[in-house]
């Protein structure tokens, strides 16, 4: 069996902000890099054999407060990168829903009928998120994995996996910053062993 846990990055600058990022950036804040140390303490007895992760700042700063000690590679990959929001990138998302009501409201409620003029529609991201997910299972096969992405990626493995309509994209589990989802393969089958779950969080 492969196992891959998943998880997203921590709180940015920008999520506190309202801010879209995509495929641009902003650093974690001290409350990110505390969710990445809960999540690291959580999977402190998981024997992993690496740990994967976007080309994003934020995802690589979340890889290695989860790493803390442990002596593990991060091998970033730049397909593991957020969904390109194209002009929407950086801008407040009350400015987005202003400027552009319709194609914002699809982004949120309609995900089939999301089509930027610039960026990637969720059929971009689940092709290219699926397989990057079976390149990933193939070359790890039979291990135990650490992948940090993001929020729309998550969901986009989770549609991949569980063979999601574009309709029911949003379904299922929010995915809150260092929340845990666990895929594994066995016998050539996925399966969704755990979807969004954040008990590792302090009560």
């Amino acid at each position: 069996m492969t196992t891959i846990y998943v998880t997203r990055h921590g709180q940015t600058k920008w999520n506190l902000e309202g801010r879209m990022q995509g495929r641009q950036d902003s650093p974690l804040t001290p409350l990110g890099e505390k969710q990445a140390r809960w999540l690291g303490a959580r999977l402190k007895e998981v024997t992993l054999s690496s740990i994967h992760t976007s080309s994003s700042g934020r995802t690589k700063q979340t890889a290695e407060q989860i790493r803390g000690e442990r002596e593990l590679p991060i091998i970033e990959n730049h397909s593991w990168k957020e969904i390109d929001l194209g002009p929407w990138e950086g801008r407040l998302k009350n400015e987005v829903e202003k400027e552009d009501p319709d194609r914002f409201h699809h982004f949120w409620n309609k995900p089939a009928s999301y089509l930027p003029d610039d960026g990637e529609t969720y059929q971009d991201v689940i092709q290219r998120a699926g397989n990057e997910l079976e390149k990933l299972a193939l070359s790890q096969e039979g291990k135990s994995i650490l992948l940090v992405t993001h929020a729309v990626v998550l969901k986009a493995l989770l549609a991949y996996v569980s063979e999601k309509s574009l309709e029911d994209f949003w379904s299922g589990a929010y995915m809150h910053s260092t929340s845990l989802t666990i895929l594994e393969k066995e016998n050539g089958r996925w399966k969704v062993k755990l979807e969004g779950d954040t008990t590792h969080y302090p009560s």
